[in-house]
C-alpha cells in the first residue's frame, strides 16, 4: 500500500545540524542536484552552509531583507506570503521537499515576502555567491537551475491563472489536484495526504474567505469527491475532480502550467 502523504518532520532539534550530503539526500533528484555526477555533487556540497532546523512559524526570512542565501527544502512545508496594498496577506506559494526558496529575490537582492514554516522543518542554506561560482564551472549545475527558475516563473503564471476567472470550486480542485502530484512526485500517496496548510492559508492562497472555504470543502465532501477529517484529506473520486478543472475557460492554459511545475505529474 503507498504510504500517505505526511511528510512527517523529525523531533526537535537545535537549529543547525550537520552538515547535509546531497549524494545522501532522498529528494535529490528534485533539487539542484538532479542529474549531477560524483564530482559535482561534492563541490555542490562544498558550497552548502549548514542544514538548518527551523520551528512552526518560524521565519526564514522577512520581506525587505537582504538576499544572500537560498534555501532547499530538505523536509517540512512552507508558505511564502505578503501584505497587499489593501493591507490583507495573500500567500503566493507553498514548498515542500526539494523545492528552493528564495529565488525571487535574485534580480532584486532583496526579500520581496515572507518565508514561514508552516511546521517544523529542516532547511539547506545555499550562499548564493558560491552557487553563482559553481554554476559557471558545472554546466550541469547551471542548466537544472536555469530549470528550476523557469519551473518557478511557469508556477506563478499558473497561479494567476487560476485565481484570475477561474470558480471558486475549480480554485480548490486546482489546488488539491497540484497537491496531489507534488507529493507522488516524492514517492507518497496522490490520494491521502495531510493539508499542513490552514483553511485560512488556503483561502489566503486561493483569494477566498475562510468561510468560502469551509463550504467548498463540505460540498466536495457532500458530492463523494473527497473525504476529510481535520486536516487529514483523501481524494476519492479523482476524475470528479479533474472534470470539474477542466470544465474552466482557463483549462488548456493551466495544464500547459502545471505540466512543468516542480513535482508534477
Amino acid at each position: 500500500m503507498t504510504a500517505i502523504a505526511y511528510l512527517m518532520p523529525a523531533a526537535s532539534a537545535p537549529a543547525a545540524v550537520a552538515k547535509p550530503t546531497c549524494a545522501q539526500c532522498s529528494f535529490r533528484r528534485l533539487c539542484l542536484a538532479q542529474g549531477l555526477d560524483d564530482t559535482a555533487l561534492e563541490r555542490l556540497d562544498g558550497i552548502i552552509g549548514k542544514r538548518r532546523r527551523v520551528q512552526r512559524d518560524e521565519r526564514l526570512y522577512r520581506l525587505g531583507d537582504s538576499f544572500d542565501t537560498l534555501y532547499a527544502v530538505h523536509f517540512g512545508h512552507f508558505k511564502s506570503t505578503h501584505v497587499n496594498h489593501h493591507g490583507e496577506q495573500r500567500i503566493t506559494s507553498f514548498a515542500m521537499s526539494g523545492e528552493l526558496l528564495g529565488m525571487n529575490a535574485i534580480s532584486s537582492g532583496v526579500h520581496g515576502e515572507d518565508a514561514i514554516a508552516l511546521e517544523d522543518g529542516e532547511v539547506c542554506e545555499i550562499p548564493y555567491a558560491g552557487l553563482g561560482q559553481l554554476l559557471v564551472e558545472v554546466p550541469a549545475l547551471m542548466q537544472q537551475f536555469h530549470r528550476m527558475m523557469s519551473q518557478e516563473i511557469l508556477r506563478e503564471q499558473a497561479a494567476m491563472l487560476f485565481l484570475g476567472n477561474m470558480p471558486a470550486e475549480q480554485r480548490l480542485a486546482t489546488m488539491l489536484l497540484n497537491l496531489s502530484s507534488r507529493y507522488a512526485a516524492r514517492g507518497l500517496s496522490a490520494s491521502h495526504f495531510m493539508l499542513r496548510m490552514s483553511r485560512e492559508d488556503i483561502g489566503a492562497y486561493l483569494g477566498l474567505t475562510v468561510e468560502s472555504i469551509s463550504r467548498l470543502v463540505a460540498r466536495f465532501r457532500n458530492n463523494g469527491w473527497v473525504r476529510v477529517a481535520q486536516r487529514d484529506l483523501e481524494i476519492i473520486d479523482r476524475g470528479a475532480l479533474e472534470s470539474l478543472v477542466s470544465g474552466s475557460t482557463n483549462a488548456p492554459a493551466l495544464r500547459a502550467a502545471w505540466a512543468r511545475y516542480p513535482g508534477s505529474t
